[in-house]
This record gives C-alpha cells, sequence and structure tokens, in this order.
C-alpha cells in the first residue's frame, strides 16, 4: 500500500471536507505515519475509528476528521502545555506534538502505555505516562490544553482544576448519534462550555453515567 498516497487521500477527503483549514493540523497529518500506531490488518487511513489491538477493548483511534476538528477547536499555540487523556498507543500525541511546545500523554491501559512509550520514545516533547484517565496528570499541570481521545456521558468536572487561566478543554459527550464536540474554557476560576459540532466516538473508560437506581 502507498501510505504517503493515502495519507493524502485522508486529508483532502476526511480533513479538509469537515473544515479543518488549519495548516499545521494539515501538515502535521499528511506527515506523520498512522499505520504505524495500529495493528497491521487494520486500515489506519479509513474513514472511521480504528480499533486499537493489544488493550483494554473498545479502545480505538480516532476518526481523523473528529479528531482534527477537536483540536483546530483547541486553538493549540505553539508554546502551550497540552495534556492527551486516552492516547492509546501514542498517534493524536505525536500530532499534538507538532502543534504544541509540551504533550503529557495519559494512558490506564499498560500493554497501549507501553506502545505509546515505545512509538513516542524519540519526540523529545512528549511524555508518556501512566494512570487513571478520570484522574488526570497533576504531576505537570496546569495545562493550556486538554484533549480527551474519545467519548464521555458526563462532564469531566474533576479534570477542570487542571487547567491553566485560559485554558481549553475538548472533548465529545454522549453516546452514538447524540454526541456533540464541546469546548470548555477556564477564565478567572470559572469553566464555560459549548458545543462546537455532532460527532461520535468510542466511550473512554472510566467516564460512562453512572448507573441509574431502579426501584
Amino acid at each position: 500500500m502507498d501510505f504517503v498516497q493515502a495519507r493524502n487521500r485522508m486529508v483532502d477527503g476526511q480533513v479538509r471536507t469537515g473544515d479543518v483549514t488549519d495548516l499545521r493540523i494539515l501538515g502535521a497529518m499528511l506527515e506523520l505515519p498512522r499505520e504505524r500506531f495500529v495493528a497491521p490488518d487494520q486500515a489506519a487511513y479509513a474513514d472511521r475509528d480504528v480499533p486499537l489491538r493489544g488493550g483494554t477493548e473498545g479502545r480505538c483511534l480516532l476518526r481523523a476528521r473528529t479528531f482534527a476538528k477537536l483540536l483546530q477547536t483547541a486553538d493549540i499555540a505553539p508554546a502551550d502545555r497540552v495534556l492527551d487523556v486516552g492516547c492509546g498507543t501514542g498517534y493524536g500525541a505525536a500530532v499534538l506534538s507538532r502543534l504544541a511546545a509540551a504533550v503529557t500523554a495519559l494512558e490506564e491501559d499498560p500493554v497501549l502505555a507501553r506502545m505509546a512509550g515505545e512509538a513516542l520514545a524519540a519526540w523529545p516533547n512528549v511524555a508518556v505516562v501512566e494512570g487513571p484517565l478520570t484522574a488526570g496528570w497533576p504531576g505537570s499541570q496546569p495545562y493550556d490544553v486538554i484533549v480527551m481521545e474519545g467519548a464521555v456521558e458526563v462532564t469531566p468536572r474533576h479534570l477542570f482544576d487542571q487547567l491553566a487561566d485560559g485554558g481549553r478543554l475538548v472533548c465529545v459527550e454522549g453516546r452514538g448519534l447524540s454526541g456533540r464536540a464541546m469546548v470548555y474554557r477556564s477564565s478567572g476560576g470559572v469553566v464555560s462550555g459549548r458545543p462546537v459540532f455532532d460527532a461520535a466516538a468510542p466511550l473512554l473508560p472510566g467516564f460512562a453515567r453512572p448507573a441509574a437506581f431502579v426501584f
């Protein structure tokens, strides 16, 4: 397979058509070898969430369009410090490393964390860390941007404390067709959010809505 051609098709046919115009994001996704972050039997450039083999069942590499639109919404500056929640095998963190000064890539699945660490060993501005996704990574806070590589069913308010003043958190809230991408911004100790586009993504571990008690 011609992976360079596949990347071009992905960016032109999936990402640009999703109104992603940030040239830094487009350039990073054109250059980075997405195929190295998934199993050989997976279509790395398909227009869908790509399953990650070896770790927890259900974990995926986010659809390129969804991920790129989240990054554009986050408005990442070159000097920003970013927390990547649910980094999987590390592709998203690799893209983020081209946009920001420093990336903390958090993964709770030990197999995926090991794979990400190996894949990103040569990236000087990426640190792969292992721990519960719901706890974030306070050791490197505050973050200018928090990117969640998956969906949540409840607003991740416990991560807001790790945002710098003016910091942004982007995520997909809700399951399936009811999902929507959200951006939250911290200003003067107050965090407010707004929906930005409809989106669907696999649910991140620990972010399911608690089961309701039924009488």
